[in-house]
């Protein structure tokens, strides 16, 4: 005996759920899902004309989530004690990180949700999972000055972020105003990756090497925070021609890099880091010349 269809009174075949079938399959899914979750919305300017778009882009927002992913494994595996791990997470999320809005560029996808994904996604891979892990690592038998030296950090890495957003549209392109939480990041995973290469891990640090990693890590919060100019490399065109021996200097870079990575990675980024107070002095001292 068939089913009865409520518009002709006639008896119908029963509906078998399926993929491809509007009741029953993977489409009354999907519609109860929307009914969850409202619609994202955002009014974009086209031509002059405030127009509203609805849903999110995909491909730059895959980045972005697979670098908060990044992030949280860093935080997990810094609990569970895989401190080598943790830090090469980080540097996993710094390379996705860098990708997601080269894409969303390229590709004409940028909108204002990707942008605070990304923000988001930043304080916990760039914010919460570095002061995580050097609080694993070394700082916790160090007491208050510890702790406090870990959330000197955090609390750095979300007025750093903050201060970018509000920014964002005024500041130079060229220029970042204080260290990105990327590049401060690196520095704490880098020294957490050397220390680990040499054997150096929880107990077995001395007490002065934690106090040493504790100062740095508040130094590095304060330098995110600071309004030193730190170039941004936004400027490069990776699309454009260059000249032959620029590939020929990359080569070499990925060579170096090879030979000890934690080490390297850790002077370059320490270098950078650098590079914004040395900066900063010889602007200051230009402006008293002219």
């Amino acid at each position: 005996m068939g089913v009865q269809d409520d518009n002709t009174g006639q008896d119908s075949e029963p509906r078998q759920p399926g993929p491809e079938g509007a009741a029953g399959g993977v489409a009354p899914r999907l519609d109860l899902l929307v009914d969850v979750v409202d619609e994202h919305e955002e009014e974009v300017s086209e031509n002059g004309r405030t127009v509203r778009h609805q849903g999110i882009y995909l491909l730059p927002n895959l980045f972005t989530t697979a670098a908060l992913f990044a992030g949280f494994y860093a935080i997990i595996a810094a609990m569970r004690g895989d401190f080598e791990n943790a830090a090469v997470a980080i540097f996993f999320a710094m390379v996705l990180d860098g990708l997601d809005g080269r894409i969303a560029r390229i590709t004409n996808t940028s909108s204002k949700f990707g942008a605070e994904f990304d923000s988001l996604a930043d304080m916990v891979s760039f914010g919460v999972a570095p002061a995580l892990v050097v609080f694993s690592w070394a700082l916790e038998g160090l007491g208050k000055f510890g702790w406090s030296t870990a959330f000197i950090y955090v609390a750095c890495a979300a007025l750093r972020l903050a201060r970018f957003n509000t920014q964002i549209d005024t500041a130079d392109k060229n220029y970042f105003t204080g260290l990105a939480s990327p590049a401060a990041a690196a520095i704490l995973a880098s020294a957490v990756w050397v220390c680990h290469d040499l054997g150096l891990v929880g107990t077995d640090l001395p007490r002065e090497l934690s106090v040493v990693i504790g100062l740095l890590t508040a130094i590095v919060g304060f330098l995110m925070i600071a309004n030193f100019p730190y170039y941004s490399f936004k400027g490069i065109d990776f699309r454009g021609r260059v000249p032959f021996v620029v590939m020929i200097a990359v080569v070499l870079v990925f060579g170096l890099i090879t030979l000890d990575p934690p080490s390297i990675l850790l002077v370059a980024f320490l270098a950078y880091a650098l590079s914004g107070p040395v900066m900063q002095g010889v602007n200051r001292r230009k402006r008293r010349k002219t």
